[in-house]
């Protein structure tokens, strides 16, 4: 079978040799014309690869993670890495991600990405691109190849951090070297987790004596939405996602460690009792925001029969996206007169809820998220709009859209494609609110309204 799938691949390969070749015979060296237009590279479809080629072009608009990437593939530039760099993930994904954020100069209008699949396979993912695949599942996929990648790394301090080491720390009124004391922090700025990582808090409260569990922690790289139940007459947005995300619900016979101990404590004798089980109420909030952020919309759905089926309603989004309501922040049990740097949440960032945030689904959301009619979206393309959140007057976590993966088809077949935007600049025609469709190895512009009007799949903001 694996001899098979290489002479497939080795027929595929040299078929699309063939095409590029054909490309840059009928075309010529086209790419800088198609900069010029404003628009980016395409993709070359090499067998139902439109699901790798949508995610590409979603994670291409995201600077902030090519710019992680650029710093975690800092430490392959040594002569000793260099023989190693196509086996590394980062390395090679960058590489594409760079070349179709136009900070590259590509040689065709059109890119193999074939490079990324062999890369996943020598670190042992069997994806085949002769069936339908998704982009969701091949977005984990590469988030956990990099995790996985930067777990691999050495430990010890890096070449590049040498020089920390070598700087002794000047104490105030002290001659000479510093012998006591701890090393100077090692700056090992590639450990640092990719842009898509954040964390999930679950809080359990007790029903019957509001007794508060330890808060857990959930690490998450996309946060997968299901869409609730239409209410007729009132368009889904993507803030009703987000709350049934966030909605508290119950979980019985759970056994309460608080309640025990009070039964324990009205019997005498030390007689041992049973554990006391009661209701909690569970909910989840987001304990740490990341940098960028990738929203699933869960479009599968499942008939009475149990045959799969895709939901097609359309869920409004904006181009802005505020998340101050869904973040965690710790509660204050006694309240006490504050100044404003005391205020919970003004050193680590964390928002202080407004009361109206815990909403019953169905109501209106209290910073209109889903918004896209809104006249203020549409009108500065390049600044957040304050007057379209009259609520919240300094929002502390507010994200852009960057790129919106779509699915067209049914859960058995179709086809994605992708609304970018474009980082190409073409400063004489627009500025860098221009929006472009991306289709494999098709691309031309698009407007905000009809990106805004998509059915998306995949959302990526960054903050």
């Amino acid at each position: 079978g694996r001899q098979g799938l290489l002479r497939h691949w080795g027929l595929l390969g040299g078929a699309a040799a063939a095409l590029a070749a054909g490309l840059y015979v009928l075309w010529g060296p086209t790419g800088s014309s198609r900069r010029r237009r404003g628009l980016v590279p395409g993709l070359l479809n090499l067998g139902n690869t439109c699901f790798l080629n949508s995610l590409l072009q979603g994670l291409s608009s995201c600077p902030s993670f090519i710019r992680w990437l650029e710093d975690f593939t800092a430490q392959y530039s040594t002569e000793q890495s260099k023989s190693q760099e196509h086996q590394h993930l980062s390395v090679t994904l960058l590489q594409l991600l760079r070349a179709l954020s136009c900070q590259e100069v590509p040689e065709d209008d059109v890119l193999d990405a074939s490079c990324l699949l062999e890369v996943l396979r020598v670190n042992r993912w069997q994806i085949s691109s002769f069936e339908e695949q998704d982009a969701h599942e091949l977005f984990h996929v590469l988030t956990s190849s990099l995790e996985d990648e930067r777990e691999r790394q050495p430990r010890v301090t890096h070449l590049f951090d040498v020089h920390s080491l070598e700087v002794s720390p000047v104490i105030k009124g002290q001659r000479g070297p510093c012998v006591a004391g701890s090393l100077p922090p090692v700056l090992s700025h590639w450990k640092a987790q990719h842009p898509f990582h954040g964390r999930l808090t679950s809080n359990m409260v007790c029903k019957h004596c509001e007794h508060q569990s330890p808060v857990r922690f959930d690490t998450f790289d996309s946060l997968s939405l299901s869409i609730p139940a239409a209410v007729w007459g009132r368009p889904m947005t993507l803030d009703h996602c987000l709350h049934h995300f966030i909605s508290s619900e119950a979980v019985k016979d759970v056994v309460c460690d608080n309640c025990t101990k009070i039964q324990a404590e009205g019997i005498l004798n030390g007689q041992s009792i049973e554990n006391q089980k009661t209701t909690f109420v569970k909910q989840l909030k987001l304990g740490k925001l990341p940098q960028c952020l990738c929203i699933h919309l869960q479009r599968l759905s499942w008939s009475n029969q149990g045959t799969p089926l895709k939901r097609h309603e359309h869920v409004q989004f904006s181009e802005f996206l505020v998340m101050d309501i869904y973040k965690y922040r710790v509660p204050v049990h006694k309240p006490s007169p504050r100044t404003p740097e005391e205020t919970p949440g003004a050193k680590d960032g964390t928002a202080v809820k407004p009361p109206e945030a815990e909403q019953p689904p169905g109501t209106k959301p209290h910073f209109m998220n889903g918004a896209s009619s809104s006249s203020s979206f549409l009108k500065s393309p390049g600044t957040f709009p304050l007057a379209a959140f009259p609520e919240c007057r300094t929002p502390r976590y507010v994200y852009r859209l960057m790129a919106v993966v779509v699915h067209h088809g049914d859960m058995h077949s179709g086809h994605f494609v992708t609304y970018r935007r474009s980082p190409c600049p073409r400063p004489a025609l627009a500025g860098p609110g221009q929006w472009l469709w991306v289709s494999d190895d098709s691309v031309r512009r698009a407007s905000l309204q009809e990106v805004l009007a998509a059915s998306a799949y995949l959302l990526f903001y960054e903050r």
